[in-house]
């Protein structure tokens, strides 16, 4: 476990913001090559974070949200890698999250280079704008680190209630029955009858301010991103809609926004797929977004610190997904769609096997504890972080290290949840992995 020192005389805290444009060209496929590839782009990609150093803390600490589907394995450790050395500091406190809109890239090197090994007709993504784009991240945070930073003395913290985006996957039917169905766009009369279960009401917002000024707010709610997708229409979706309105509403301010653990919330009570849906959606967070800033509360910062854990799960490897069924179905599946799944579930596979574990970082900031869970974390593991720091204002974060797939707790395995087929490859003791993680990583500094 890495972790700073709190006990030093502190010099000033400053950031740095930087942003990059990383759309994906024509072509390119979406979602890991799961759905149609890109034929147009309606919005631009973005990749926006921040650069927190002095203070208290050790070395520099980088955050960047990318509306990008998923970065796995190799691929992630790429950005971190390339970011620290851009920030001069150390990969583990490189912190990259993806708001995983569909109709956006999976980028996952590893896998592509197995089909292409393999000549199979899938393809996850593109090796070389995968390479190029975090590039151009890390000169955009090399440019940002030029100009002079922004002293920060305060910090901010504000939530808000969503109405009517989020809602379980999870919900019951007429006969008493359990569905899993209420997918991102759902049509089912049933599915927007029923509550909306088990979800994270709350949008929550963190601040960094300089004296009375803001500077940088990062907010972060818990849904599957997505209104429509599937026709190769390049979008950061309603999500991007309500960023950039109040990035024009609050110019001054920089807008970072940054998915929860949603591996198992959609808004598919709400939303059928249609069209005008995605702005009613958009105005849904962007309202949830002001509210929360307008009951922001200001605090000095006095101390900020960072800490990460190794976790260690292991594969899923039951009937389909043993490594020689993976290299079966790569090899032999004519689909192109499963080859890829295939491969996306080997590159995993082949990381456990080589001992390269996930990390669990923490940040803190005054009141403010901010947390990067892997993968699709269902909502559980949000809340269960909150329930692990009541002392504090949690914002935890999903699909950071991307590889694992849906992490589901026990219930979620027990109901059947029909999701956890295809994008879904950890063992049934993921949610011990991730749940003791938590519990180590989120120990308050006087409990430790």
């Amino acid at each position: 476990m890495s972790t700073d020192r709190a006990d030093r005389l502190p010099s000033a805290w400053t950031v740095h913001t930087f942003y990059a444009d990383v759309t994906i060209p024509i072509g390119h496929p979406c979602m890991g090559g799961g759905i149609a590839p890109a034929r147009i782009v309606v919005d631009p990609l973005e990749a926006i974070g921040f650069v927190l150093a002095g203070g208290t803390l050790t070395k520099p600490v980088v955050l960047v949200s990318v509306d990008w589907c998923e970065i796995r394995n190799e691929s992630y450790d790429a950005w971190r890698a390339e970011l620290a050395a851009a920030a001069g500091t150390d990969p583990e406190r490189v912190l990259v999250t993806t708001i995983h809109q569909h109709d956006a890239p999976v980028i996952d090197i590893e896998a592509q280079r197995l089909l292409e090994a393999r000549n199979a007709t899938g393809a996850v993504c593109d090796i070389a704008f995968a390479q190029a784009s975090v590039g151009s991240v890390a000169r955009a945070l090399a440019m940002a680190l030029e100009r002079p930073g922004r002293r920060i003395t305060h910090v901010g913290t504000g939530k808000a209630m969503v109405d009517r985006v989020a809602s379980n996957r999870r919900f019951v039917l007429a006969d008493g029955s359990i569905s899993y169905h209420r997918t991102s766009a759902s049509q089912d009369p049933e599915a927007h009858a029923a509550p909306e279960g088990m979800i994270d009401p709350w949008l929550r917002t963190l601040s960094l301010w300089e004296e009375d000024q803001p500077l940088l707010a990062l907010s972060s709610y818990a849904v599957h991103p997505m209104s429509y997708y599937g026709a190769g229409e390049v979008s950061a979706d309603f999500i991007g809609i309500a960023r950039r309105a109040r990035r024009q509403a609050l110019p001054e301010i920089v807008q970072i926004y940054a998915s929860g653990c949603s591996g198992n919330v959609t808004a598919g009570k709400y939303n059928d797929g249609a069209r005008p849906n995605r702005p009613v959606l958009a105005a849904r967070i962007e309202t949830a977004m002001a509210a929360a800033w307008a009951q922001t509360q200001r605090q000095p910062l006095e101390t900020a610190s960072f800490r990460s854990i190794p976790l260690r799960f292991e594969p899923r490897t039951g009937a389909g997904y043993t490594s020689d069924d993976l290299e079966s179905r790569i090899a032999n599946d004519a689909d192109p769609i499963d080859q890829c799944l295939a491969a996306l579930a080997l590159s995993w596979q082949e990381r456990t096997r080589a001992g390269r574990p996930i990390d669990l970082p923490v940040l803190e900031l005054g009141p403010a504890v901010l947390v990067l869970l892997p993968g699709e974390a269902y909502v559980e593991y949000q809340l269960l972080a909150q329930r692990l720091r009541p002392d504090a204002f949690v914002i935890a974060l999903g699909y950071g290290e991307s590889a694992t797939g849906y992490i589901p707790t026990a219930r979620q395995i027990a109901d059947g949840d029909e999701n956890l087929g295809a994008w879904y490859w950890v063992s049934e003791r993921a949610e011990k992995v991730l749940s003791d993680g938590l519990r180590e990583a989120l120990a308050s500094n006087e409990r430790r």
